[in-house]
């Protein structure tokens, strides 16, 4: 990219100084060289040197010496065109000048004080009025300034793509990492632990052993939670069937999927954070509820997408202190990556009547 945008400057320089070296000959050509040509070379030389002196360091010093360097060319071209219409041909060049370090108000702004003083320019070097020389250096200008930032705000957005591509091919990298190093060892150290706990005579060293076993395995779980979470993941619907499948399997609960309409682009963050919360809902079904059927129903409504896990479980009483590890950590942490993407998540439950965990996020938030 920097070096096409290297490519364009040189050829901007370029043409700046060859339509003043063609301004120059028509202005030696068509008029007889007395007092006023050679002020008026005198203050085209002056425009070269102030120009050339910017060439080399314009990307690299200051904006504050940029702009100054550009407003000094501009002055000079405007007081040169004002005594010989010749040079209104720069204005092209100087124009791209003005894409290249004005922002796009000012660029309007200063591209149309360009543009009258070319028409003015026209005007000058034609006894007859002719419309079009009024109307086509408008034209020109308007479709040069148009187009050159319609490419910027292209740019701008092919280099967010990459950014975002970036970003997604490491966290590839760093779940595969995870998944390869760590949790393979966890793993490893988790079986041999349990395999000691059988076979160790000691009641006490068995007891140790237990514990460090029961490490391993939550350490596991940790690293295999990170993989998730870095993961790029698979389309929404394909993870939740996958999710339920794995958790009917393990728990012998009747877990159901239901997906209601069509749901359409969802956004990446709003998708990743409905799976988190139905792999922490269902995380609770597994573990807690003693429910024999569960359904998970997702559903787009307008310009949000609703997830609802529902269980026949025990239930439990939310007012209550929490007795059970994990439980209040895991709805807060689902309550806080809701809340991150302007959503909300409600819990209705009693005990004896299941539990319903309820989350609501803006359609394609967090793209």
């Amino acid at each position: 990219m920097r070096e096409k945008t290297r490519l364009l400057d040189v050829a901007m320089h370029v043409g700046f100084f060859l339509l003043m070296a063609a301004g120059a000959s028509r202005l030696i050509i068509r008029h007889p060289f007395d007092r006023r040509m050679v002020v008026d070379l005198a203050i085209a030389a002056v425009t070269v040197v102030v120009y050339a002196t910017g060439v080399w360091g314009w990307t690299r010093l200051g904006r504050g010496w940029s702009l100054g360097w550009l407003a000094g060319v501009l002055v000079c071209w405007v007081v040169l065109t004002w005594r010989a219409p010749s040079f209104a041909i720069v204005a092209v060049p100087l124009l791209f000048l003005c894409l290249r370090l004005l922002s796009p108000t000012a660029t309007v702004v200063v591209g149309g004080v360009l543009t009258g003083v070319v028409v003015v320019a026209l005007l000058a070097l034609n006894e007859v009025v002719d419309p079009s020389l009024v109307l086509v250096p408008i034209a020109i200008a308007g479709m040069t300034v148009a187009t050159v930032l319609q490419l910027k705000r292209d740019q701008r957005e092919l280099a967010a793509s990459q950014r975002r591509t970036g970003v997604l091919e490491e966290r590839t990298r760093l779940a595969r990492e995870i998944h390869d190093t760590l949790a393979q060892d966890l793993s490893g150290i988790a079986v041999l632990l349990q395999n000691a706990e059988r076979a160790w005579a000691s009641e006490g060293a068995r007891e140790h052993v237990r514990l460090a076993a029961d490490m391993a395995v939550r350490g596991l779980e940790e690293a295999r939670g990170f993989v998730r979470d870095l993961s790029v993941p698979e389309p929404l619907v394909d993870a939740l069937r996958a999710l339920v499948a794995e958790t009917g399997a393990v728990s012998g609960v009747d877990v159901r999927l239901r997906v209601e309409g069509e749901l359409g682009d969802l956004g990446q963050e709003a998708a990743a954070t409905l799976l988190r919360v139905a792999q922490g809902a269902l995380a609770n079904v597994r573990e807690h509820s003693r429910a024999a059927r569960a359904v998970v129903t997702l559903a787009r409504i307008g310009d949000r997408v609703n997830l609802d896990v529902h269980d026949d479980g025990a239930g439990f009483d939310p007012d209550a202190p929490v007795t059970v590890p994990g439980r209040g950590y895991g709805l807060a942490a689902m309550r806080e990556r809701a809340a991150a993407l302007d959503g909300y998540l409600a819990v209705e439950t009693a005990p004896g009547e299941g539990t319903a965990v309820s989350v609501s996020v803006p359609v394609k938030a967090g793209v």
